[in-house]
């Protein structure tokens, strides 16, 4: 299931290298963070959600299969410019 994310988003983003893909499994549960570039999230989002969504039904399809209940959770990244005061 893993490798089904990061192949799709890995196609959609301009920075590969900086996907970060966090898995929790609870059960028969299996939650997927995912994180990209900061230029990337309109990439993954898209319009009115519409990316998100489609990668969301793909995966509970998948998921359907294995008789699994997956959920994708789309994180901001952590800027690195920003400063704590």
């Amino acid at each position: 299931m893993r490798a089904v994310v990061e192949v799709l988003v890995a196609s959609l983003v301009e920075h590969p290298e900086q996907i970060s893909l966090k898995e929790s499994i609870n059960g028969n549960e299996i939650t997927f963070e995912l994180s990209v570039a900061q230029d990337d999230m309109g990439r993954i989002i898209g319009r009115k959600g519409r990316i998100a969504k489609a990668l969301r039904t793909i995966l509970k399809a998948a998921a359907t299969k294995q008789k699994t209940y997956v959920n994708l959770e789309i994180v901001d990244p952590i800027v690195e410019d920003q400063v704590d005061i």
